[in-house]
Order: C-alpha cells, then sequence, then structure tokens
C-alpha cells in the first residue's frame, strides 16, 4: 500500500473531481469563491496600522496575485460574440478589479480589497441565481466560453 505524505491529497483529489465534474455556470461560482476567498485572507494581513508584517508579505502578494489570476480566467472566458453587452460590461468590471488589486499591492488599502470583494460577492450571488435557474439545462452560459481553471 502506497503512503500519501500529503495530508491534504484526498482534499486535493476530491476538489479536482469536482471541478471536473462541475457545470460550467457552478466552476463560475467556484471562480469567483476562490477570489474572494484569497482577498479576505489577503485583507487579513493588514494590521490596523495598514501595514503587513514582515513575515506575512509574501503571503499576502501570493493571495493578491491569485486572486487577480482568477479575475483574468473569468475575463479570459468571456465570449464576447455571444455575450454581447453583458460580457462588455464584465470583461470592463475585470479590467478594473484588476486594476484595484495591482495598486493594492503596494499601497495595502484595506478599502480598495473591500471593494473589490464586494462587487466579486454581488457578482458571486448572481451567477449562484443563474446557475442554479439553468442547472438541468445543458445550454452555454451566454457570454462565457469555456473554463480552465487549472493552476
Amino acid at each position: 500500500m502506497a503512503y500519501n505524505a500529503n495530508p491534504y491529497g484526498g482534499l486535493n483529489a476530491y476538489r479536482e473531481v469536482g471541478v471536473k465534474t462541475a457545470s460550467q455556470g457552478k466552476l463560475i461560482v467556484m471562480l469567483y469563491e476562490g477570489a474572494v476567498s484569497n482577498l479576505e485572507k489577503a485583507k487579513n494581513l493588514i494590521g490596523p496600522d495598514g501595514k503587513i508584517a514582515a513575515n506575512h508579505i509574501e503571503s499576502y502578494g501570493n493571495y493578491i496575485q491569485k486572486a487577480m489570476d482568477i479575475i483574468s480566467e473569468l475575463e479570459a472566458s468571456l465570449d464576447m460574440t455571444k455575450g454581447g453587452e453583458i460580457a462588455k460590461n464584465l470583461m470592463s468590471l475585470y479590467i478594473y478589479f484588476n486594476k484595484q488589486l495591482l495598486e493594492v499591492t503596494i499601497s495595502h488599502e484595506v478599502s480598495k480589497i473591500e471593494f473589490v470583494m464586494n462587487m466579486m460577492n454581488e457578482l458571486h450571488e448572481s451567477w449562484v441565481s443563474a446557475s442554479a435557474s439553468t442547472a438541468n439545462t445543458t445550454k452555454m452560459t451566454p457570454g462565457i466560453s469555456s473554463l480552465n481553471i487549472t493552476g
């Protein structure tokens, strides 16, 4: 019997199966959840004085970068041909979010992180509703092409 040295091996395998079998709407919901989770972790590393402890700077940068990567993946998944005005609006939002987060890597402004988190939470709720109402259909979500969330 092989020993799995990674204590999260089973959890990671479970998540991978969940991603591979999820509907497109569920994948989008999962991306939003991942972005918000990483932003929350980054925000929690900022002290009341607006500074980050030296031993948390790398983690902070990683959390912000992961959120930006997820937002970029959402942006890349937009189908501008089929998505019309909705896809254009989402594209503008995603670009704006990443611009704000890029600034936050240096400024550590909690208000900007919270703004992006709040907007992502609102979009998340919209996608939860949309994916629930179309859960039993095989039609693609307008404005979204196939997703690649590996990495």
